[in-house]
């Protein structure tokens, strides 16, 4: 098999593995009403709405993801934000409620963050949450996010192998100075932009100012606006590009390749995602002065660099992995099994079937075999129990995210997860509302396993489901207005 064919085949292996089931969709669902209950429970939330944002609403998240979640206290009807002092007020109250009720492995109140908040272990497939307040600037930003899928599906599927590979070479963890997910995902944004020819426009050709900006008014209003420009300028993009049909395995190689001497790249130019080029720092008067070791600009709240917490230290180690990575992909004695160890973290190794007495890492590490009876090690929790009049057909290929978790509590949810109004995916009690909006852009999400395809391709049927109709509505959770 030559070199391109061996990544291919084993990058779909990772993301038959790392894409959410639908159990894992069910849990997230159960999490977030849980929390809801809890915070109507507290007098001073009383008509807050609990909203879920981050990689769960753009549909950028592994089995594993972390949930993010933002607690409004002004029930979204008006884009006013609480104060910090408010902020800490309002969670550390929820961290009492949520410490009395019991159901979290552990909790952790972080007060003075540059955004307060609170950090909760669930029960529930011991998901992490945060949780913060009036995250607006989040919420849009997911959603922007969620919209570029429909550009491309190839998209999901590169944020999700980028970052776990970045897990498994430890650049992944803002705590240890290195890349956050958010940053990752700006860098394969930045990539599809800078291929040839270009996947994606610059973020400017679809909204041609910062979107954080125009948050004003009543949420519902401005979440329109934004919508039908970007709607707009979605379908024109696609109506005038030319198709870039590189595969799967050509844009993850290029990926790696286009950043492997990052570290000396930044030392004068930022990666601006908003214009789609490399920017020259010193002519950049809204990056001075310069005082971070890389700059990825947030092109949906400029200027804010969205690496800072990147150190200098952890940029050369970043740039290492990069080109540890690019020779190793390159080589001609290329295998899987050298290729798995470097694009997955070790814990994962497990969930994959082997033919061979182990794994090497290019550190010479040596990993046990995960060997088919891998799967029959880890004592299976029963199933989920789901009532469902129209039960969808998922992919029996591989282990249920319950399975994956040795201590997994059994998990029975409601049926009122499952209205969902002829979707495919298990759901929360949310009831649906129109909001005017514009049509051409069909956005949909799919927790079952898709083969990645070409640039043209359908993108198949999704569960979690932002629709633009014939009539210009957006189909979107109640909970959401």
């Amino acid at each position: 098999m030559n070199p391109y064919g061996q990544v291919e085949s084993t990058l779909k292996e990772i993301l038959d593995v790392i894409k959410p089931l639908q159990d894992d969709w069910v849990t997230r669902f159960k999490i977030i009403d849980e929390l809801r209950g809890t915070v109507q429970s507290i007098e001073s939330l009383r008509g807050a709405t609990v909203e879920p944002f981050g990689s769960f609403v753009s549909n950028l998240f592994t089995r594993w993801g972390d949930l993010d979640i933002s607690v409004e206290v002004s029930n979204g009807l008006c884009l006013s934000s609480a104060g910090k002092k408010q902020k800490q007020t309002i969670l550390a109250e929820l961290h009492r409620a949520l410490r009395q009720k019991g159901g979290y492995i552990k909790t952790q109140f972080i007060p003075n963050a540059r955004v307060p908040i609170l950090k909760t272990v669930s029960k529930w497939q011991n998901i992490s949450c945060d949780v913060s307040i009036d995250n607006l600037q989040g919420q849009i930003k997911s959603k922007f996010l969620f919209w570029l899928n429909d550009i491309d599906g190839r998209f999901r599927d590169m944020v999700l192998l980028v970052k776990e590979w970045a897990k498994a070479n430890g650049i992944n963890n803002p705590k240890s100075g290195s890349f956050n997910s958010y940053s990752l995902t700006l860098l394969v944004i930045f990539h599809f932009q800078t291929c040839v020819p270009p996947i994606f426009p610059p973020l400017n050709d679809i909204y041609p100012t910062n979107v954080v900006d125009d948050l004003t008014g009543t949420k519902v209003d401005a979440e329109r606006r934004i919508a039908q420009v970007c709607s707009s300028n979605i379908a024109r993009f696609r109506s005038c590009r030319t198709i870039n049909r590189s595969s799967l395995s050509e844009l993850f190689i290029s990926f790696i390749a286009k950043f492997s001497d990052i570290n000396l790249r930044a030392a004068e130019l930022g990666i601006c995602p908003f214009t789609g080029q490399w920017e020259n720092i010193a002519n950049n008067m809204r990056w001075l002065p310069r005082t971070y070791a890389i700059f990825i600009e947030d092109p949906f709240e400029q200027p804010e660099n969205s690496a800072r917490a990147v150190s200098k230290k952890q940029l050369i180690k970043i740039a290492e992995a990069f080109e540890t990575t690019r020779r190793m992909l390159i080589s001609a004695n290329l295998t899987r099994n050298t290729v798995l160890p470097v694009l997955v973290g070790s814990q994962k190794f497990r969930f994959f079937v082997n033919h061979s007495t182990g794994y090497t890492s290019n550190d010479g590490s040596r990993y046990p075999n995960p060997h088919a009876q891998s799967y029959r090690a880890v004592q299976p929790v029963p199933p989920l129990q789901i009532q469902q009049q129209r039960q969808p057909q998922f992919k029996k290929s591989r282990p249920s995210t319950s399975q994956m978790q040795l201590q997994a509590p059994k998990v029975e949810p409601s049926t009122s997860f499952l209205k969902a109004r002829g979707s495919n995916v298990p759901r929360s009690n949310h009831q649906f509302q129109r909001i005017p909006s514009v049509p051409q852009v069909q956005v949909q999400v799919q927790p079952k396993s898709q083969k990645s395809r070409t640039e043209g391709y359908s993108t198949g049927q999704r569960p979690w489901q932002v629709q633009y109709n014939n009539q210009g509505q957006m189909w979107r959770p109640k909970s959401d207005k």
